[in-house]
C-alpha cells in the first residue's frame, strides 16, 4: 500500500510539473517554483518508494510477489540487495529512481541559464513520467502483493506449522509434471489466514529465489551502471527539443556535450562489464556473443559516439554569429540515441526476443506491451516531429560543405561509419521479431570492415589540420606513423603467425591508430593535460582491437575427457582430474584440476551444480590469467567410476552451432534450428508446437542429417532421441539454448566381439578448455576508453560553465 501510494504520488506530481513547466515556458508568472516543487515532490517519492521496496526486501517480505518470485533468505545481503533490478518492475523503477536523479543535476544546471530550465525540465519531465507510468498501480509493479495475482507457491516454501488449518485442503494441488505440491495463494486463502491472525509474511517463510545466472557478484554492480547509462542518455534528448522549441541551436551543444560524454562512458562501460560477465560465467568462454539484447544495448551506445563527434565539429566551426556545422545530425544523432535506449528497453521487456535471447525477459502481458509503444511511439512524434517542423528553416540555414582534406569531414566520416554499424547491428537484431534470426557470421563480417576503416581513420584525422590541409603537409605527417605500424605490423605478424590476410589488415588499422593518439598524447600533455581525453579514449579502442584480434584469431580450444588420477596432454599443458569437494554447504561441487606446464602447477577448480531453482545442471568455468593469456576450463560432465561393457561409449555434452564436435571417430555438428513457420505464433498463444535441432554427423567418411526435435504440448516439454542410420550412434536431445547451444547426450554401441567383457571405467570428467593470447587488452582497452572519456567530459563540462 504504502510503495503504491509513493508511486501514485510521484505520478500525479510529474504530470503537475510537466504542466507548469509549459506555463512557464508560456510566460506565466509564479509558475517557476511550482515546477520546481513539483519535480522535488515527484523525486522525493521515488526516492521513498525505492527505499521502501529495499526495506520489504532486506526483511523478506514474501507478501509482494515481486520480492517471493525472485530473493530468498539463503541469499547474502548484497545479493539480496540486488534483487532489487533482478525483475522487469524492480529493473524499471531502477532506472526510473535514477533518472529522477539525473533530473535534479539536470534542473540545477540549467535553472542558471535563463530559460532553458523550462523547455529542458518539460520533456526531461515527460520522460519520468512514463517511467512512473509502466510501474503504477494496477499494472506490474513490484508492491503488487501475492495474493492479488493468483500465485501457486511450493508448498516447501510454506511454514510447515500452518499446514493443518482445516481450511488449507482446499488450496493444495499437485503439479503432475514435476510431482511436486502447491498451495494456491490468492485473495480467499490471504482472507482466511488474516481471520486467523495469520500474517501472509509468516505463512510464506521462503521465497523461489534468484536465476543461478544471475546469482554472481556482477549482478551488484552492471545493471545499475547500465541504467544510470540509459537515464543520462535522456538528457541529450531534451537539450535537443528544447533547442526546436527555441529555434536556436547554437549554445545547445554545449550544454549537451558533456552529459553525452558522460552517458556513454557509462553505458559503454556497462556493456564491457556485462561482457566480462558473460565471459567469467557463462561458460563459453567469450565476452560477445552478439545476443539480440547485448546488441541493443550496444546501438545506442554507437549512435552516441557518432553524436559526440558530430557535436565537437558544431562546437568547432560555431561564431558569434553562426551556430555550427552539422546542427541538423546532431540533432537527428541525440533525438535517436534515447529513442534507440527505448527500442532496446522494448526488444528486452515486450517478449519479443523471449525465445531467441537468454537476456529477455518473460512476457510481461498485452497492457505493459502495449505502453511500451506508446512510450517509444511518443518521444519518436516528439522528437522527429519537431525535427520536420524545423526542417525547412534548418535547411535553409545550415549547411555541411566543407574541405576534403579536413578534420571536420573526416569526423563526419566516422560518423557516417558508426552510423552504419549500428545499421547493420539492429537490422540483424530486430530480425527475430519477424520470426528469423541471422547467423552470428553476419554481424563478424558485415562489421569488421567498418572497424577497420575506423582504426585508419581515427589516426587519419588527427593528421589533418581544422578546416584545410595542404596535401605535401598530410603526406609528410604521415611518413613517421606509417613506418612505426608498418614495423610493429611486421613483428607482430611474424612472430604471431599471422595467415588470415584480413586480421593482418586489423592489426594493421589498430597499431595505426595507436601510434598516431600516442604521439598527440604525449605531445598534448606538455601543454594541457586536460585536452588529452580523447586521445586517450582512442588509445583505449585500438588496445581494444589488439584484443579482438589476438583472442578472436589465435583462441585454441578442444573439449576432452579426464579420468580421475591421469595426466592428459592437450594445449601444451598436462592435465589431471584429481576429484571433486562439496562446496557451499554442499549445494555445488568443485572439480579440482591441476594444469602443469615447465614444472609449475596451477590449480584450478569449475564448478558444477544443478539449481533448485530451475532444476538445471549449472555450471562455472574457472580461469587462470596470465599476462599473456587466459587458460579457461569450462565444465561439462562428469560420470562416477563405473562398470561399462568394453568399447561402448556415452557422452553428454554441450554442441555449438556451427562448431564441430569429435567423438570416436565421428565428428557431430550442430548446424541450425527449425523454427516451424507458425512456431512463433504457437509459443505466444500457448498452443503445441516443436524446435527442431538439425544435426550432420559425419561417418566413415559419410554424411548424415538428424533432426531430434523439443515438443511443447499443453505446456509440457519432450525431448527426442534419434539413431543415426547405418552407424552405432545415437543421439538423444537434452535442452535447447537460444544464443545458438544445445545439451546431447552420445551414445555409442561397439562392434567388438568382446563386448561381453566388463571393465572398470574410472570417474571421468569432460571438460572444454581454450588457451586465449592476450584478451586482457579487451579489458585493459575498455577501462582506458573509460578514463579517456572521462578526462574529456571534465574539461567539455568546464567549457560549458
Amino acid at each position: 500500500m504504502v510503495g503504491n501510494i509513493l508511486i501514485t504520488f510521484a505520478l500525479l506530481a510529474s504530470v503537475f510539473t510537466i504542466i507548469m513547466y509549459y506555463l512557464t515556458y508560456k510566460g506565466y508568472d509564479n509558475t517557476l517554483k511550482l515546477a520546481r516543487v513539483g519535480y522535488h515532490a515527484t523525486t522525493l517519492s521515488i526516492l521513498g518508494a525505492s527505499a521502501y521496496l529495499m526495506k520489504a526486501i532486506l526483511n523478506h517480505q514474501y507478501e509482494f510477489k515481486y520480492i517471493y518470485d525472485y530473493s530468498n533468505s539463503d541469499l547474502s545481503t548484497g545479493m539480496l540487495m540486488s534483487t532489487f533490478w533482478a525483475g522487469q518492475q524492480g529493473s524499471f523503477l531502477l532506472w526510473l529512481l535514477f533518472t529522477a536523479v539525473a533530473g535534479l543535476a539536470l534542473l540545477e544546471y540549467t535553472s542558471k541559464r535563463g530559460n532553458l530550465e523550462s523547455r529542458v525540465m518539460m520533456v526531461f519531465t515527460l520522460a519520468v513520467t512514463f517511467l512512473l507510468i509502466m510501474i503504477s498501480p494496477g499494472l506490474k509493479n513490484p508492491f503488487t502483493l501475492i495474493w492479488a495475482d493468483p500465485t501457486y507457491v511450493d508448498l516447501k516454501n510454506i511454514s510447515q506449522s500452518f499446514l493443518s488449518l482445516p481450511f488449507i485442503n482446499e488450496f493444495l494441488f499437485t503439479d503432475q509434471s514435476s510431482n511436486s505440491s502447491l498451495i494456491l495463494i490468492n485473495e480467499k486463502l490471504a482472507g482466511l489466514l488474516a481471520s486467523n491472525g495469520i500474517s501472509l509474511n509468516d505463512f510464506i517463510h521462503y521465497g523461489k529465489g534468484l536465476n543461478p545466472l544471475l546469482n554472481n557478484f556482477w549482478m551488484q554492480i552492471h545493471p545499475p551502471i547500465l541504467f544510470i547509462g540509459f537515464a543520462m542518455s535522456t538528457v541529450p534528448f531534451s537539450f535537443a527539443f528544447a533547442a526546436l522549441i527555441s529555434n536556436e541551436y547554437r549554445d545547445w551543444v554545449n550544454s549537451s556535450l558533456p552529459w553525452l560524454l558522460g552517458g556513454m562512458m557509462v553505458l559503454g562501460l556497462a556493456i564491457m562489464l556485462g561482457g566480462y560477465w558473460a565471459y567469467v560465467i557463462l561458460g563459453w568462454g567469450g565476452y560477445w556473443g552478439w545476443d539480440p539484447v547485448e546488441n541493443s544495448s550496444l546501438v545506442p551506445w554507437i549512435v552516441g559516439l557518432a553524436g559526440i563527434h558530430t557535436m565537437l565539429i558544431q562546437k568547432r566551426t560555431q561564431t558569434k554569429e553562426h551556430a555550427g556545422r552539422f546542427v541538423k545530425t546532431n540533432l537527428i544523432l541525440s533525438i535517436l540515441t534515447y529513442l534507440l535506449v527505448l527500442y532496446s528497453t522494448f526488444l528486452t521487456r515486450s517478449g519479443v526476443l523471449g525465445d531467441a535471447s537468454v537476456h529477455s525477459f518473460v512476457t510481461p502481458g498485452m497492457m505493459t506491451y502495449t505502453l511500451l509503444i506508446i512510450f517509444i511511439s511518443t518521444f519518436t512524434i516528439l522528437g522527429f516531429g519537431a525535427i520536420i517542423y524545423r526542417w525547412k528553416y534548418l535547411e535553409k540555414t545550415f549547411s555541411s560543405e566543407g574541405n576534403m582534406l579536413s578534420r571536420e569531414l573526416a569526423l563526419f566520416v566516422g560518423s557516417v561509419l558508426l552510423m552504419g554499424a549500428a545499421a547493420i547491428i539492429i537490422a540483424g537484431t530486430s530480425t527475430p521479431i519477424f520470426g528469423s534470426a541471422v547467423e552470428i557470421s553476419f554481424y563478424n563480417e558485415m562489421t569488421l570492415p567498418i572497424a577497420i576503416l575506423m582504426g585508419l581513420l581515427i589516426g587519419l584525422s588527427l593528421l589533418i589540420n581544422w578546416d584545410k590541409t595542404d596535401e605535401k603537409t598530410l603526406i609528410n605527417s604521415l611518413k613517421i606513423p606509417l613506418l612505426v605500424t608498418f614495423v610493429l605490423s611486421v613483428l607482430t605478424a611474424f612472430l604471431g603467425g599471422f595467415t588470415d590476410i584480413m586480421a593482418i589488415i586489423f592489426l594493421f588499422s589498430a597499431y595505426f591508430a595507436f601510434v598516431v593518439n600516442t604521439i598527440f598524447a604525449f605531445k598534448t600533455m606538455k601543454k594541457n593535460i586536460s585536452y588529452i581525453g580523447g586521445y586517450i579514449a582512442h588509445i583505449g579502442f585500438a588496445f581494444f582491437m589488439l584484443g579482438v584480434i589476438s583472442s578472436g584469431w589465435f583462441t585454441r580450444e578442444m573439449q576432452i575427457e579426464l579420468i580421475q588420477g591421469e595426466t592428459k596432454e592437450a594445449l601444451g599443458y598436462g592435465f589431471t582430474f584429481t576429484g571433486y569437494s562439496p562446496i557451499e554447504n554442499g549445494e555445488k561441487f568443485a572439480f579440482n584440476i591441476i594444469a602443469s606446464k615447465d614444472g609449475s602447477d596451477n590449480n584450478l577448480a569449475p564448478v558444477m551444480y544443478v539449481s533448485q531453482f530451475n532444476n538445471s545442471l549449472m555450471r562455472d568455468p574457472d580461469i587462470i590469467s596470465l599476462i599473456t593469456k587466459d587458460l579457461y576450463i569450462s565444465p561439462v560432465s562428469y560420470e562416477d567410476a563405473k562398470v561399462v561393457s568394453n568399447g561402448d561409449h556415452e557422452h553428454q555434452t554441450t554442441l555449438i552451432k556451427g562448431e564441430p564436435f569429435e567423438f570416436h571417430g565421428s565428428q557431430i555438428t550442430f548446424t541450425k534450428f527449425n523454427f516451424p513457420k507458425d512456431a512463433m505464433n504457437s509459443m505466444q498463444s500457448g498452443a503445441d508446437f516443436f524446435i527442431g535441432a538439425v544435426i550432420e554427423v559425419i561417418h566413415n567418411g559419410k554424411t548424415y542429417t538428424v533432426e531430434p526435435k523439443m515438443k511443447s504440448s499443453a505446456g509440457e516439454k519432450t525431448f527426442e532421441d534419434v539413431v543415426v542410420d547405418e552407424t552405432n550412434l545415437k543421439i538423444e536431445l537434452k535442452n535447447l539454448d537460444a544464443s545458438g547451444k544445445i545439451d546431447v547426450v552420445i551414445y555409442e554401441k561397439s562392434d567388438s566381439d568382446n563386448k561381453e567383457i566388463q571393465v572398470v571405467k574410472g570417474a571421468s570428467l569432460w571438460v572444454d578448455i581454450s588457451i586465449k593470447p592476450f584478451i586482457s587488452l579487451i579489458w585493459v582497452g575498455t577501462l582506458t576508453i573509460v578514463l579517456g572519456f572521462f578526462i574529456a567530459m571534465v574539461r567539455r563540462k568546464k567549457e560549458a560553465k
